[in-house]
Order: C-alpha cells, then structure tokens, then sequence
C-alpha cells in the first residue's frame, strides 16, 4: 500500500480521530481566550481540566510527541513517537477531573483477561499499549497508549466535496461496525455513542517507517497559534502558550480503498456493563439518539440503544446525508423526522408527546408541513440521487431492499423490537453483499 500524501482539504473542517461530535463541557467558565479555530476550548486549562502540553514533549521516558491527532470534552490526544519500539502512537491525556472508565473497560475489551473469542470484532478496538498518570498545574491526569489512526469516517466525509465512499468501502465499513460491536455486546458492554466521529480508519501498515521529517513533509508540520488572553494578563501556568490544529491524516471519502477500509471503535468514555450498571441518560448525538430515551426516561438503556445508533450510521456510510436531519434540532423536531420516516409513535408515546397537536393530525399525518419525506424519498435523495450525480454505482434494487429489510427493525421505536447483532450479521444484505466484501481485506497486507 503505498503511502498517504499531504492532502489537506479546504473544503470543510474537519472532524479528527479522537473528536466528539458532540461536546459536553462541564465547565461554566466564560471566555478568557481568543479562539482558535481547530483547537480545544482553551478556558478548560484550568484545574481539573486539560494538561498543557507542548510538540517535543517526553512523557513516561519514552514518548516523544510530534503532532496532535485531535480533542474531545474530556481529553485531548496527541500522535508521538515511542523512542523505545520506534513506532508512532497515539497517547490520550485525560481531563483530571475525568472518569477513568474508559481505560477499564478498553482493557476489559482488549486485554489479556478478555475474551479468548476469536473474533474479527477484538481486532477492531484500540489495544492499551501502555497507561501512565502525568502530574501537572491542573492536576493528575491518567494517560494511556494505543495504535494512531488516520481520521474517523466523519473526518473523511468532511474532507470531501461529495460526502460518500466508494460501494464496496460502504459494505466493508459497515460489516465490520456491526462486528466490533456484536463482539462489544457479547462482552457484555453498551457502547453508548456510536456514530462517525467514534470510528476511526487504521494508519497503513507501514506508516512507522516514516521518520519524523518525512512526516511532516508528507502530512505537514504542526501549525502553533499563540493563546491570547483577552484582558492582556499574563496566561497561568496551566495554560499552553499556544494552540496546536490536529494533523490531516486521511483523504476525501470517495478516495478510500478497500484495502485501507480498516476500522477501530474508539470512545468508550459513554460505555456501561449490562445489567450490571444501570444507565438511564443517552449522551449520543440527538440526530441518532435513540427514542426511548426521551419517552421512556425511567427504564434503563440497554444494547437495544446501541442498536438504533448502529442503524443511524449504517445509513450515514451508505448516504451523503443522515437518515434523520436536524441543525440546532430540539427533541421535537426530531420525534418528526422520526414518525416522517418510520410511521407513528407506540400509542402510549403519541399520546404524552404534547407537540403532536401542532405537528400531525391524530392518525400522523403531517400538518402544515413540506416536504414530506418518507423512507423511500430519503433513499433516493441521500443515497442514490448523489451518487448518480456524482458518477457513482448505485445500489441494486435487490440490495436496496435487503438494506430496507436489515435497518428497518433496527429502527423499531419499541426497544425490545429491535434485533440483536447476531440477527443483523444473519440479514440478507451483510451475508451476500456487506461481509463478502470485508472478506476481501481480511488478508490484504
């Protein structure tokens, strides 16, 4: 596989491995700092929050970092260079106010007291290589290792004018999702946040071989802009002098092959063990969040939340646009979208969901609104429209319909009607078209 060039998109922003899609800063803090475009929150340097680091930086007498690779609410994560094994990796520093969760249930996932099932799905979870706590002005912050990845899917759409992947990528990525989280639920865990920002593509296999300087030739040097305080004071201690945008790893969508279609499910910082720990708020993006969670607030999720997210994505793959759509959407306007799309709500939702007088005549008709679109239109402009416009294959009828039927009971507003993994992995379009399709990379070096 030959290796990446320096490919920076300037059509978008790009969403980078490691970013959230949604944030959720904990602190209340107004700004402090000019903002800088790319970077992490800068008022969350402070006490408890981010540690400042610096490209140069060595930690744990080993790692030596030479790029950011992104940042999420809690945490952002850095591309260095382990001077012990000469290879690049990933290092996570957490926020110190941070759960350390994640790093526990990864290691559940991954580590040597995992599951000795063989599964494709284990390959497909970042492996801790190494966890360590740095000591810093805002406080103790756990630290943990693993493999660097080129970008999450949704860095890659974002790169793109056209916002798709090629259809054999679109079946890879899609049966492998469903793997690494069958294999996820057979342990025992809900993801919780499933959705493109999570899913990240593995760097080639020999990316190590790079030095340093053929790095950033390839990829660009880090860009360093100064933090400004906004009153002219001084910056504390526990501040960085200056904001560092995360590197490009990946290219446009339609550019990726099958062979470098290789995925990790990273975030498990929303992940639970089930039964055993009982989780009744959902933190996934509201465009794929599921509806049980606003109408059924007091029963527990469960895998079946993992399920209807799984299904969001899926489409997001396959489509230029998400199967339901909302900017600055409320809960309301997406309970729409959902009933646009898969019918009326159970009768004993319709009847407490107080914004259905305004929207739907009693039988779910919409009112006042246009245009209406159903399942079949949202296929045709998302998935097939594009793609014809855009000189792309488009899907069969006969694998339209076997998408229809496999994301379909996905899609149940009842949780418990939902299929489980195993019964996904058995639908007619991952057995003929989706997982064949990774079988074609499984052995691909």
């Amino acid at each position: 596989m030959p290796l990446l060039h320096h490919n920076q998109p300037h059509c978008a922003f790009t969403i980078t491995a490691f970013n959230s899609m949604a944030t959720n800063d904990n602190f209340t803090t107004g700004v402090l700092y000019e903002p800088l475009e790319g970077v992490e929150r800068l008022e969350n340097y402070r006490p408890g929050g981010y540690h400042p680091i610096k490209i140069g930086d060595h930690f744990h007498s080993r790692y030596r970092v030479v790029h950011k690779l992104g940042h999420g609410s809690y945490s952002t994560t850095w591309l260095a260079r382990d001077e012990q094994s000469s290879k690049y990796v990933a290092m996570k520093v957490c926020t110190a106010d941070s759960n350390p969760k994640e790093v526990d249930i990864i290691s559940t996932l991954t580590g040597p007291h995992s599951s000795p099932i063989t599964s494709p799905g284990k390959t497909m979870i970042p492996s801790i290589l190494d966890r360590f706590t740095i000591h810093g002005p805002n406080g103790h912050h756990a630290c943990y290792v693993t493999a660097p990845a080129r970008a999450s899917l949704s860095g890659v759409k974002d790169g793109s004018w056209i916002r798709l992947f090629q259809l054999d990528v679109a079946r890879s990525l899609a049966a492998q999702l469903v793997l690494v989280v069958d294999y996820v639920h057979a342990q025992g865990i809900v993801h919780g946040d499933l959705h493109l920002g999570n899913i990240l593509l593995k760097v080639p296999h020999n990316f190590d071989r790079l030095s340093i300087e053929q790095l950033y030739e390839n990829y660009g040097e880090p860009e360093l802009e100064p933090v400004v305080h906004l009153d002219g004071n001084p910056l504390p201690p526990g501040v960085p002098s200056h904001g560092i945008a995360p590197i490009w790893l990946g290219e446009a969508s339609e550019d990726i092959t099958l062979a470098e279609a290789r995925i990790l499910l990273t975030d498990f910082g929303e992940a639970f063990s089930h039964p055993k720990e009982l989780k009744y708020e959902s933190r996934t993006p509201l465009v794929i969040r599921p509806p049980e969670a606003r109408f059924e607030p007091k029963k527990p999720l469960s895998f079946s939340s993992d399920i209807w997210s799984l299904a969001c994505t899926i489409w997001t793959i396959i489509a230029q646009r998400p199967l339901f759509e909302g900017f600055l959407a409320t809960e309301d306007d997406m309970t729409c979208e959902h009933v646009d799309t898969l019918g009326t709500l159970p009768p004993e939702w319709w009847k407490t969901w107080e914004a259905r007088r305004h929207k739907f005549t009693e039988d779910g008709t919409p009112l006042n609104r246009n245009p209406f679109r159903s399942w079949g239109d949202r296929f045709e402009d998302s998935v097939q429209q594009p793609r014809q416009e855009s000189g792309m294959p488009l899907f069969d009828a006969r694998e339209r319909d076997a998408i229809f039927d496999m994301l379909r009971p996905m899609l149940s507003f009842r949780p418990e009607d939902r299929p489980t993994t195993k019964h996904v992995l058995e639908s007619e379009w991952m057995v003929k078209w989706a997982l064949p399709e990774y079988g074609k990379i499984q052995n691909c070096v």
